[in-house]
């Protein structure tokens, strides 16, 4: 069973992808902002990670770069979630070595396809 962790600070957001996810068959788990994230993904090992881009505390952005600073995290796929689709959201995601990022709202099937994509699945 795949691992995925979300990390985003708006629970109805997490609430509803972590239920879409495991009614999926997927082993998903979320934290409510950047440090749980990442004291998670120490517990957790993910496959795969879907970060908010705009949280308290540590921003996704923030988040994309301690993963990649470290070599045991540096290889796990992260897709930003956001509500921005400017051109500083995919600059950013193509310089910090995101892997893709969602615009919010996104359907099911837009969610499920990046995860596959990443998961090759």
């Amino acid at each position: 069973m795949r691992k995925l962790l979300i990390i985003e600070d708006e629970e109805i957001i997490r609430e509803s992808i972590l239920d879409i996810l495991n009614v999926k068959g997927f082993n998903a788990i979320g934290a409510n902002n950047g440090r749980v994230g990442l004291q998670l993904v120490k517990e957790f090992v993910p496959d795969l990670i879907l970060c908010d881009v705009k949280m308290p505390e540590l921003d996704g952005y923030q988040v994309l770069k301690i993963l990649r600073e470290n070599p045991s995290t540096a290889r796990i796929p992260l897709i930003f979630i956001t509500a921005r689709s400017t051109e500083d959201v995919v600059f950013q995601t193509e310089m910090l070595g995101a892997d893709g990022y969602l615009i919010k709202p996104f359907s099911t099937a837009n969610l499920l396809e990046i995860i596959s994509i990443y998961l090759k699945e």
